[in-house]
């Protein structure tokens, strides 16, 4: 590979000395056709004009021609991607160092992960924050739909949460409001699996706290229903949570808790639904509670499943 590396890079500075070459012909050539006819101080200013101009940007970024950055695995992996997932930190230090703002830090393998992907994974929060700030987007989704923050939430990493969150945030909002393939936001991952705290940082970023999520058209307070969590029925209403949001099938969070054991959550939520919205869909027919329990058995299980 070293051999390959300096072969490539004897060629980009042969390169350079030609198009440097080409550059002070050209130079030299739009100069001379038209020196005769240009007063001193505009043929100077012209020369100071030439001096500042740049060369291409393609010779801002040799090492975007490094043989070695083709190199992939019967994975898809890249050698970035195996120093990551070895956890190999100075190594993958080094070609971040070589790859600022290249494409090649948003490769991703087989499983479509990048490279900051699998940095969350492996709870690796400086990698992840060195990626963001080398230009790896963190909007890319992997095979399921979903980005590194969507990973975060699953996996409860406060450190790698917080990085996400803190480091290039111009793209954060689009990411807070992006379903994964399974139709859940970042905040409806987090309350899934009762992250509390960042289910509370998400909001207060900008995640719509009513946002519905594409099975059911459930919020994250009809999921703390299902979950029969308490505690995050309470934070989601205290953060501003609908009560009175409607699933695709006309149910208020209060309806979820039909059938359910924990009294607490129905009281809270009977106390602050609409007195009209109160009465379960069609309640005149003697099949409607055993609907809405078929429903809510059929969605918490597709829950539990999308979510492991």
């Amino acid at each position: 590979m070293d051999i390959q590396r300096e072969l490539v890079r004897s060629n980009f500075m042969d390169y350079l000395d030609e198009m440097d070459h080409k550059i002070g012909k050209i130079q030299e050539e739009r100069l001379d056709s038209g020196v005769d006819s240009l007063k001193e101080d505009e043929y100077n200013k012209i020369v100071e004009e030439m001096g500042n101009l740049e060369l291409p940007s393609i010779v801002e970024n040799p090492h975007s021609y490094e043989v070695w950055k083709q190199e992939v695995t019967e994975d898809g992996d890249t050698y970035l991607h195996l120093a990551v997932i070895h956890e190999a930190e100075d190594c993958a230090k080094q070609i971040i160092n070589q790859s600022m703002n290249d494409q090649f830090l948003n490769r991703q393998n087989n499983q479509r992960q990048t490279a900051l992907h699998l940095a969350v994974i492996t709870e690796q929060p400086h990698i992840v924050e060195k990626l963001l700030k080398a230009g790896c987007d963190p909007r890319l989704v992997d095979h399921s739909g979903n980005t590194a923050l969507h990973l975060a939430c699953k996996r409860g990493s406060l450190p790698c949460f917080s990085v996400l969150t803190q480091i290039n945030t111009q793209h954060l909002r689009y990411v807070l409001s992006l379903p994964n393939y399974s139709g859940h936001s970042c905040l409806h991952i987090a309350s899934i699996y009762s992250y509390l705290s960042m289910v509370e940082s998400l909001v207060q970023l900008g995640a719509d706290v009513n946002a519905k999520e594409q099975c059911s058209g459930r919020t994250s307070l009809h999921l703390a229903v299902d979950l029969q969590n308490l505690d995050l029925v309470d934070r989601l209403i205290a953060l501003g949570a609908d009560t009175n949001s409607l699933t695709y099938g006309g149910y208020t969070p209060y309806h979820l808790t039909y059938g359910r054991q924990n009294s607490e959550i129905r009281q809270h939520l009977y106390e602050r639904t609409a007195q009209d919205l109160r009465e379960l869909p069609e309640s005149e027919s003697e099949d409607s509670e055993e609907e809405l329990s078929s429903d809510d058995e059929y969605m918490y299980d597709d829950i539990q499943f999308g979510g492991k």
